[in-house]
């Protein structure tokens, strides 16, 4: 499933490439399948087993597209209807991370009649504007100096009613993929643009991904039960990333989680895969066995802090 009408379509579109040539070259008799040229019936009249789904943004990762194929009893994979909607929405994803004590960056909710003045000042400068529900950093800003508050809040305001403006945390952005319950190799991103922005992750070559990460073992083991315990408090099932801001105290902070990431050449969850020692083939193949129509996932794990139940987590190697 690639495609679709987001305001990611393009990434959609060569991420769904990049599958359904791996699923062939594995043997699978797999095929592209695009909802913006034909409906989603005809998944049905075709007769299709399961869904890869490699659609980003609205309309594919925000639980529509996993209800309606939960109705028509076709397995898909990757996160079920809850979890896809919750980690699609940035707020209530910080909301519900805040509740199960997950640590997120401080935020405010946007609007046009905002205190944009007192906001700069409780957040502090840099600050972060984003749309809740847009990925791929589209409308997103980085506010660098006070005053420019309302402005970046009108970019973001173009793609979404819920505009966000969010805390900087200056020391490292780091990712961290999941498959099958397990974290992958963390990854620390190093853009030479002001952040990780669209360009940055899709057009530039000069973006270093450091793997190892550069963190010692323990800092990176805590991140990888923390992004578990992240993902699982938001019924994520499967497969998945969890985005994490590492600041100067040694405190990593949640950004948001992505219930289905890319698979382009630039994307992250294939280049963890390979430091763990799975290639790009047995990654999909991986994926798309774990497929499943059954009923939402329970969160497991929000009630007790991350590195207590979710310890037998720790350690991408057991994937390998």
């Amino acid at each position: 499933m690639l495609g679709g009408e987001s305001a990611e379509r393009a990434v959609s579109l060569k991420s769904g490439a990049a599958v359904l040539a791996a699923l062939l070259r594995a043997g699978v008799d797999a095929h592209a399948f695009d909802p913006a040229e034909k409906p989603l019936a005809a998944l049905k009249d075709e007769g299709y087993a399961r869904v890869f789904i490699a659609l980003h943004g609205r309309g594919g990762e925000d639980g529509c597209l996993q209800g309606a194929l939960e109705l028509m009893k076709i397995p898909y994979t990757g996160s079920g209807v809850l979890a896809s909607a919750l980690g699609m929405d940035k707020w209530r994803t910080k909301l519900a991370w805040r509740a199960a004590g997950v640590p997120v960056p401080d935020f405010v909710v946007l609007d046009a009649g905002s205190d944009f003045a007192a906001i700069e000042e409780r957040l502090g400068m840099p600050l972060f504007v984003k749309p809740a529900c847009e990925g791929s950093s589209i409308g997103i800003s980085k506010v660098k100096q006070a005053g420019e508050l309302r402005a970046a809040f009108e970019l973001a305001a173009r793609y979404d009613k819920v505009v966000l403006a969010e805390r900087f945390v200056d020391a490292g952005e780091y990712t961290v993929g999941i498959l099958a319950g397990q974290p992958l190799p963390v990854i620390r991103i190093v853009p030479t643009t002001e952040f990780y922005d669209y360009e940055a992750k899709y057009d530039r070559d000069d973006t270093r991904y450091l793997i190892p990460s550069g963190l010692d073992e323990a800092q990176e083991r805590e991140m990888q039960v923390l992004a578990v315990h992240a993902f699982e408090v938001l019924g994520g099932r499967g497969w998945g990333r969890v985005d994490v801001m590492l600041d100067s105290d040694g405190t990593s902070w949640c950004l948001e989680v992505n219930s289905s990431p890319g698979m382009t050449d630039h994307s992250l969850v294939p280049m963890a895969a390979r430091a763990a020692g799975i290639n790009f083939e047995d990654l999909v193949v991986r994926i798309l066995a774990e497929a499943t129509c059954g009923p939402q996932d329970s969160p497991k794990g929000r009630d007790t802090p991350p590195g207590a139940a979710n310890e037998r987590k720790r350690g991408g190697a057991e994937i390998g």
